[in-house]
């Protein structure tokens, strides 16, 4: 055996739909020496999608980071049955793919070669044409083909966002991890991006999703797992996870859950008088007022 292949990294095997691909149990993360997260415990199974939300500072970046294992943790975070800080680097790129709020490039690259850089992990694994049709499907599929030989650095913030979403899925891995991947997006591609990582999940793939928007996360996740104050306060289904009294609770601002024509969630904020008046309350559990149509 040569020494080439003796260094050849353990190619992911597919994870059947259904499966558990990502489980936390106990997650904590200390930053700087103060407790983020704490006690996180959820799984993820091959072909969903879940969302994690929460208010600012609930500690859902945090999380993610620990989930890709940027960030080191208490408790376990296994990756396909391997906590996620024993995989090597290489192998560990195979199987998760992670889109991070800052994408910052400094260098004026082309697009073209940012997206690419997706397929690092697989070189020397697949051949070049098959890189060149993946690269080539995510340009299109992010709608950045167009731009494809323009430079990093002369692109919006939305663009940029889209680029590295292209980036992250060229990986074609396993697990899909995006850190508010609709954050910097107009009303088209926000739902283009989530359609994207809903295609993603259907197709297979494990997608963990951290969002702000309550109403798009009812309606392209699975499951959702809603942090407050670094605690998990729910997980499940988003029909019993976003419900009017939590909401109104774990954001501190009543919060108004109904169903719309088609029968999707409708989640809206109940709005700041016009006037020089107090804010409203944060919702009663006595009183269903402010949380209902």
């Amino acid at each position: 055996m040569s020494p080439l292949s003796r260094r050849a990294p353990r190619l992911p095997a597919p994870v059947p739909r259904g499966e558990i691909v990502l489980r936390a149990a106990g997650v904590s993360v200390t930053l700087g020496g103060t407790r983020i997260v704490s006690g996180v415990d959820f799984d993820v199974r091959a072909g969903e999608v879940l969302a994690i939300l929460g208010p600012n500072g609930a500690g859902k970046s945090t999380l993610l980071g620990a989930l890709a294992g940027d960030h080191a943790y208490g408790g376990s975070v296994e990756l396909v049955g391997r906590e996620v800080h024993d995989w090597p680097s290489r192998e560990l790129a195979l199987r998760r793919a992670v889109l991070r709020q800052n994408n910052s490039v400094s260098f004026p690259f082309p697009v073209v070669d940012i997206v690419k850089m997706g397929r690092a992990p697989w070189r020397a694994i697949t051949s070049v044409e098959e890189d060149d049709r993946i690269i080539a499907e995510e340009l299109l599929r992010s709608d950045t083909f167009r731009f494809a030989e323009r430079t990093y650095t002369s692109l919006s913030g939305g663009e940029r966002a889209r680029v590295a979403l292209a980036r992250a899925m060229t990986q074609r891995t396993g697990l899909l991890l995006l850190d508010e991947p609709t954050a910097a997006l107009d009303i088209n591609y926000q739902e283009q991006v989530l359609a994207i990582a809903r295609r993603t999940a259907r197709q297979g793939s494990a997608v963990v999703v951290v969002l702000h928007d309550l109403a798009a996360a009812a309606a392209y996740s699975d499951r959702v797992l809603l942090l407050a104050d670094g605690a998990m306060r729910a997980w499940g289904a988003p029909a019993e996870v976003l419900t009017p009294e939590l909401l109104s609770e774990v954001y501190r601002h009543p919060v108004r859950v109904a169903r719309d024509a088609d029968g999707a969630l409708a989640i809206t904020p109940v709005r700041f008088p016009d006037d020089d008046a107090a804010p409203p309350a944060a919702h009663d559990p006595r009183s269903s007022e402010r949380t209902t149509p």
